[in-house]
């Protein structure tokens, strides 16, 4: 039987991400998630999935940051992007950042169908109105995306929230591990980047925005 993931924090939009699957592939079963550290746990959970549709924001989620780790880590896992942006170029990124097809939140029900069905074949995906040349990624986004890519999953979540302004005693707590732990995450995390501090790393993350905005100062705890 078919494992399908969906990652999205809105209940309705997942319901109905959830009712195109099923009529899509009848004989699946879909598993949610409202997190991307939830969602990294059903990955975990489930290595076979064949499929993940994955919003771009939501919680631990900053732009095209989770689909990057994603296709790092799991390559073989076909991922369709949602997203309520509607931008020709939001949703080419997305595929040059791994993304199998880009479906905006306003696409009709039997379109999302049929984009599950085209990638399932082996297809790339977009809407009519956003078909047309590829885009190549900027050199530095491309540079991060790469730097990103070789972060394990735990440091992937400890870098998501450091860009969400968490301390490294917030960060213990919600990850249940000691304080020494998440500092030689950021160690780790810091030598893969090539950066110094924690601020850095928030930065350095706020270039797979999608719309790239700076982030403001983290404070730092160290």
């Amino acid at each position: 039987m078919a494992e399908v993931l969906i990652a999205d924090d809105h209940p309705l939009f997942r319901d109905a991400l959830q009712r195109a699957v099923i009529a899509a592939m009848p004989l699946a079963t879909v598993h949610s998630a409202d997190r991307v550290d939830a969602l990294l746990s059903l990955i975990e959970q489930y290595p076979d999935a064949e499929l993940l549709l994955l919003d771009l924001h939501m919680p631990g989620a900053r732009g095209y940051s989770a689909l990057v780790h994603v296709r790092s880590q799991y390559p073989s896992l076909p991922t369709i992007v949602v997203s309520g942006h509607e931008e020709a170029h939001v949703a080419r990124r997305a595929l040059a950042h791994g993304a199998s097809a880009y479906i905006p939140k306003s696409t009709p029900g039997e379109d999302i169908i049929s984009a599950i069905r085209c990638v399932l074949d082996g297809d790339v995906w977009l809407p009519q109105r956003l078909l047309g040349d590829g885009m190549a990624l900027k050199p530095d986004e491309a540079e991060v995306a790469a730097r990103i890519a070789t972060l394990t999953p735990q440091q992937f979540r400890v870098m998501t929230m450091i860009a969400e302004g968490l301390l490294n005693k917030q960060i213990a707590y919600d990850l249940n591990v000691s304080e020494a732990t998440v500092k030689a995450h950021m160690t780790a995390i810091m030598r893969k980047l090539g950066v110094n501090n924690r601020t850095q790393v928030a930065l350095v993350a706020a270039h797979l925005a999608v719309d790239q905005d700076a982030l403001p100062l983290i404070p730092d705890d160290e």
